[in-house]
Order: C-alpha cells, then sequence, then structure tokens
C-alpha cells in the first residue's frame, strides 16, 4: 500500500510546491525590472576635487554638471545657488537670476545629474547622488567666491534635495530660499496611488508617462509653458522609475522636516495644485522651533511655478529683501498670511 506521504497523494504538498515556485518566479520578475539607477560618474577610483568653471563644475566622481550664471557687474554682494525642479534644468533661473544679478547678486544654476545637458539625463540618479552633488558644487562655490555669502535656492524637486541633504548633515549655506519644495511624501499619498506607483516601478520601470492628462496648472504664464513644451531640454515623457525616484526624494524631504534647522525663507503659491496642500502643511507643522531666521511667506495668486509666474517679481523683490536682511518683513506682506487658513481648505 502506498504511504499516505506519497506526493501523488498529497494535494497540499503540490501546492506548497506551486506557490513556493510563483514566489520564486514573481521575485525574479521584481528583481529583473528593478528601478534603474544612474552608473556612478567617469572616475570612481579616487575622490577629485570639486571645481567651478564659467560652464560646468566638476564633481567628487568626475561628472560635469552644466552651469549658467547670470552675473552682476564687478564682485557680487552675494551667491545664490540655485537647483531646479523634476524634468527641468538650470535656465528655469533665467528670469529671476536676470533680476538679481541687476541688484548685485549673482545666481549660478547647474543642471542636476539626469536633467538637461547634464549625464544621463532621463535617468534618476538617486538621492545621494542628488544631495552629493549639491555639497560638491556649494564646496567648489565658496572655493571660488571666497569670503562672500553663498546661499542655496532650491524650485520644487531642488528644495527636496536641499531639505534632504540637510536632513543627512547640515551644509554650510548662508541661507535656504525654499520654493514650493518637493514634500509629497508618501504619508500624504493615498494607499491605492502609492500601490500602483510600486507595481509599476518594480514591473515597468522603463515605461514613460506625460502629465499631459492631469489637468494641473503650474503656472498663469502660458507663454513661458509654451516655451517649456518646445525646449528640446525639459523632459517630456518620464520614466516610471523616476517617478518612483522623486518620490523617494521627497519621502526624504517631508521626513527630514523635523530636523530643517537651517535660516531659511520658504515661499509657496496658494493655488499650488502639483504640491498638495496637505503635503506642505505637513511640512510646515513639523518644522522644529525656528533658532534661527525663518520666514514662511504665502502669495495668494501663486502658482507652483512662483518664480516664473506673471506675479513672478513680487517673489523676487522678497527674496533680496530676505538676503539683505532676514529679520524685515518681506514687501508683499506674504509672511503675514497664516498658511493653514490659506491652504487648510485646499
Amino acid at each position: 500500500m502506498s504511504s499516505s506521504n506519497s506526493p501523488a497523494r498529497n494535494p497540499d504538498r503540490k501546492m506548497g510546491k506551486r506557490l513556493n515556485t510563483f514566489l520564486l518566479l514573481a521575485v525574479i520578475t521584481l528583481v529583473a525590472c528593478a528601478p534603474r539607477l544612474q552608473t556612478l560618474g567617469p572616475d570612481t577610483t579616487q575622490s577629485m576635487t570639486p571645481q567651478l568653471t564659467a560652464d560646468s563644475v566638476s564633481t567628487r566622481d568626475g561628472a560635469a554638471l552644466p552651469v549658467r550664471s547670470w552675473l552682476p557687474e564687478g564682485d557680487p554682494e552675494a551667491v545664490i545657488i540655485a537647483l531646479h525642479g523634476f524634468n527641468d534644468y538650470g535656465n528655469a533661473f533665467a528670469d529671476v537670476g536676470a533680476f538679481l544679478s541687476g541688484q548685485g547678486i549673482a545666481v549660478l544654476a547647474y543642471d542636476q545629474r539626469g536633467f538637461g545637458a547634464a549625464p544621463q539625463p532621463g535617468i534618476w540618479p538617486g538621492r545621494e547622488k542628488l544631495t552629493g552633488d549639491f555639497r560638491d558644487v556649494l564646496s567648489a562655490t565658496r572655493a571660488a567666491y571666497p569670503g562672500i555669502p553663498v546661499h542655496a535656492m532650491g524650485e520644487s524637486m531642488g528644495g527636496g534635495v536641499l531639505m534632504a541633504a540637510w536632513a543627512e548633515a547640515p551644509y554650510p549655506a548662508d541661507s535656504v530660499i525654499l520654493v514650493a519644495p518637493a514634500v509629497w511624501g508618501r504619508a500624504s499619498m493615498p494607499f491605492y496611488q502609492t500601490a500602483a506607483l510600486f507595481m509599476s516601478a518594480y514591473t515597468t520601470p522603463w515605461l514613460r508617462v506625460s502629465g499631459g492628462g492631469l489637468k494641473r496648472q503650474p503656472s498663469d504664464n502660458i507663454e513661458m509653458l509654451r516655451a517649456l513644451g518646445r525646449d528640446p531640454l525639459v523632459i517630456k515623457e518620464t520614466r516610471v522609475d523616476a517617478v518612483w525616484g522623486i518620490t523617494n526624494l521627497m519621502d526624504a524631504a517631508l521626513d527630514g522636516a523635523q530636523k530643517f534647522d537651517a535660516p531659511a525663507l520658504i515661499l509657496y503659491g496658494a493655488k499650488d495644485d502639483i504640491i498638495p496642500a496637505n503635503a506642505t502643511l505637513e511640512m510646515l507643522d513639523s518644522l522644529p522651533p525656528p533658532l534661527r531666521p525663518r520666514k514662511v511667506a504665502i502669495y495668494d495668486a501663486g502658482f507652483h511655478m512662483l518664480l516664473r509666474d506673471l506675479k513672478a517679481e513680487t517673489s523676487w523683490r522678497d527674496i533680496m529683501v530676505w538676503l539683505d536682511d532676514p529679520q524685515r518683513d518681506l514687501p508683499s506682506g506674504a509672511d503675514s498670511i497664516d498658511p493653514v487658513s490659506a491652504l487648510a481648505t485646499r
């Protein structure tokens, strides 16, 4: 008589084997389709000294990141390192750069790795590489402008990079200017959205998507938006794993808000429908007590691309006042608006 443990008469064992086989195949599939990260820079054998030139900055691993500069006549009173948003590049600061340079402020905007004319455009570089590049640019800028105040300004993703970098370890910027910082972490996303992103990132990471059907309005400056659509250096279709990457960065920025005690000017448009108001309010609520100068400015007519809106000059002038004296009230009065009252109903 056959044993009762015979495979032919033990359907549970067969089912277990099938389940194990399915799980193994699922794991192999997920690993094979894992989100892609950029490779390292051209020279990974040694740590190089970051250097700033007229049109680029070299990083510790030897990568060259394009730099666009708006410089005043003569020595600048201060320098701003500008970090652009997701799928954008350094030219995002052309208008505010021209304005500030006319006021004696130098603006240096570099193409972050994976964007614009920087290495491997469209491939997500990873949070550590983005924050490391910023530290390299800051080091090179301080070496090039000794004795001159150096500030950091980040728009959207750029703001997320600055917050994530500070959470890793504070850096020697004289102040930090955050313009609609990207802090839409998973904690403020609905479950179905995070689940769908996970499945997409680990099954079709190469798939390219566009935001054309989202019906969002990043700015009221329609001519500027049309120009971005024609600009070949602006990424129009995004890899799913890059969306996964920017979400990881926003997680780090939101989580790091509780450590963000830098002297900071935080600008946000009340009509911003790219970074949800609940995420911004959560970030603001997480900030530690302001032991150093900090202002939060809410612009009633402002959109996500606050520095390029039709009324952008209002925020430009506020930035000038902040750079001159962080204790002064902003001329727009935007720092007198209560963020909760302005954003809670959105």
